[in-house]
């Protein structure tokens, strides 16, 4: 009798586990238990001095990176004594293609960008070394940024001085597309606003320039008029 009962309940014990692992109750539990060590995972991040010290480490090896360029490229470690908060006019975009003079805003929100240029604010500052992205509507202050292209200057001036870039190269990229704010090994502008320029609603590509910063010597501006 016991041993009816033994082979009867290790029966329905493998039937059950066979049940188990070919419905949705198996993958919902892998799922639970991944989504939990995950959690777990990332306490742990939180929580441990380790994590913070290696992800350190990791900032300071990409800083020597950017910082050990040729003396040709060489710019101060920093050039701003302080750093511009949201919304702050930082400066000024003067682009002498077109004979205009923008005022730049940190940060590229609505608020910004309704009122001039905005600069993205988790790029560098004009002026530093690797990419300082600016943006702009294509139809208020960068309507006739078409007309700009390779060999052209863009002279950026801040609290830090006067900046000239020169367009090294222009892109048509889709609107999603993240390489425009990715770091450059050298002083870099990269300048964007919605493409094409007629385009009715919102414009499903960008109009970027990328221009290298040739040094902080003065042009002559001429006349100078606001968008």
């Amino acid at each position: 009798m016991k041993k009816f009962i033994f082979l009867s309940f290790s029966f329905l014990m493998i039937s059950g586990g066979l049940w188990f692992t070919t419905t949705n109750a198996f993958t919902f539990l892998s799922g639970y238990l991944i989504y939990k060590s995950g959690e777990v995972t990332s306490a742990q991040e939180r929580t441990d001095p380790s994590f913070f010290k290696e992800k350190r480490e990791v900032e300071i090896s990409h800083q020597s990176q950017v910082e050990n360029h040729s003396d040709e490229d060489a710019q101060p470690s920093s050039l701003y004594s302080e750093r511009p908060q949201k919304g702050d006019l930082m400066g000024e975009l003067y682009i002498p293609k077109l004979e205009s003079t923008l005022p730049i805003y940190h940060s590229t929100d609505e608020d910004e960008l309704s009122k001039g240029v905005g600069h993205y604010a988790g790029s560098v500052l004009p002026g530093e070394n690797d990419n300082a992205v600016l943006a702009g509507h294509r139809d208020t202050v960068f309507r006739n940024l078409g007309e700009v292209g390779v060999n052209d200057l863009l002279v950026v001036t801040t609290s830090a001085g006067e900046f000239t870039y020169k367009v090294k190269n222009v892109r048509i990229v889709d609107a999603d597309d993240r390489t425009v704010i990715v770091p450059k090994p050298r002083a870099t502008l990269t300048v964007s606003t919605c493409y094409p320029f007629t385009f009715v609603g919102a414009a499903p590509e960008r109009y970027v320039l990328v221009a290298e910063l040739l040094g902080q010597e003065r042009i002559k501006k001429g006349t100078k008029n606001k968008l």
